[in-house]
């Protein structure tokens, strides 16, 4: 078994309906450990959680214009010549970045309390 951190362990009881909105809040949460709910809980008063959906999107749309790029310069390097439909291209791909980019920027994200 892995060396724990946390070496001290809490234990304190619930009634049935203390019990239900602590699982109520827990699943609202959007944690995965209760554990570490818990803990934030009582560290810091508060447990929220931040929605960074649109930056995996981001993400997504970066590696896919990544891959784009990879091709063409591939295929520049492997025929040592460029031509106007790769520049075209790449300009293409550029702006779609600078969409995504300004579509990213524009969003704030949502923090549930």
């Amino acid at each position: 078994m892995a060396k724990r951190n946390r070496t001290n362990p809490v234990q304190f009881y619930l009634n049935d309906d203390e019990q239900y909105i602590l699982d109520e809040k827990f699943k609202l949460s959007g944690m995965k450990s209760k554990s570490a709910f818990l803990r934030k809980l009582i560290l810091y008063g508060y447990v929220y959680e931040v929605d960074y959906s649109y930056l995996r999107n981001y993400n997504t749309e970066l590696g896919r214009i990544n891959s784009s790029l990879n091709q063409i310069t591939k295929r520049i390097n492997s025929t040592n010549h460029i031509y106007q439909e790769d520049i075209d291209e790449v300009k293409e791909l550029m702006n779609e970045v600078w969409r995504t980019q300004k579509s990213m920027l524009s969003k704030q994200p949502l923090i549930k309390r």
